[in-house]
């Protein structure tokens, strides 16, 4: 299935290219900013019963975009970016059907299970997304933080998926080494998620076309969804049509 998303920088709906995410401003790669507010984005998604996409927060400067994002697609929503079990509870109240946590589980490379134990019992396992974004290392998949560019401890395999399905509702990984370039969608990757995880995942990186949506659907044994970012037409893109992702859903639910 497909699931949207709107990842704001400095309050604005863009498309970048996540490898360049290093808080160097010189180092950004941005290949779209949307003349349209996030709200625009979640009306639209809102509409078409696009339900579970994600609003990733970029950075300082995005809360109140966020905020009315949130509101016009009450439930709709999962939010993100530098959230935790200490200021993750009002973005639920404000509407946000899922908080999306990542760097705060971690400390100095290594997994915190007794922060998961916070979160869960400050929001709800049923409210959590763990974001799982991870690059490629000596043939593995493993978690990065901080604005993608630390490496932890932890691989992406089955063994981690489900020990971490205990403690959320669902996970987020976005292949980094693709995410933004649209070269394709890392199918071994989506294939180890579908594989391992016993909780609905959402892949994002590297979708460049409609069949990309078919062949996520296969080699994740039906179990992944994926989210099309730079190359969707509504983010300034050439590769997939919307309203071709749209009725692609449509027809996935008959």
């Amino acid at each position: 299935m497909f699931r949207p998303c709107i990842d704001l920088h400095e309050g604005k709906v863009k498309q970048i290219v996540g490898g360049s995410l290093s808080g160097d401003p010189a180092a950004l790669r941005t290949n779209f900013v949307s003349e349209q507010p996030a709200r625009w984005f979640a009306e639209l998604y809102r509409r078409d019963d696009l339900r579970g996409g994600h609003v990733i927060m970029l950075g300082p400067g995005n809360e109140t975009a966020a905020r009315e994002a949130l509101a016009a697609f009450p439930g709709g929503l999962q939010i993100g970016g530098g959230l935790n079990a200490d200021n993750a509870r009002p973005f639920l109240d404000a509407g946000a059907s899922h908080v999306i946590v990542t760097s705060w589980i971690f400390r100095e490379g290594q997994l915190e299970e007794e922060r998961l134990r916070q979160l869960t019992a400050a929001l709800g396992k049923k409210r959590v997304t763990l974001d799982l974004s991870c690059r490629r290392k000596e043939g593995d998949y493993f978690v990065v933080t901080d604005r993608w560019q630390k490496f932890t401890a932890l691989k992406v395999e089955e063994r981690t998926l489900r020990e971490l399905a205990r403690w959320c509702d669902e996970f987020l990984v976005h292949a980094v080494d693709v995410e933004g370039l649209c070269r394709g969608v890392d199918l071994e990757l989506v294939e180890r998620l579908g594989r391992g995880s016993p909780i609905p995942v959402t892949y994002a990186g590297g979708a460049r076309a409609l069949r990309d949506l078919e062949d996520v659907a296969q080699a994740g044994a039906g179990r992944v969804d994926l989210t099309i970012g730079s190359a969707l037409d509504i983010f300034g893109g050439n590769g997939v049509r919307y309203e071709e992702a749209v009725a692609f859903n449509r027809a996935a639910r008959k």
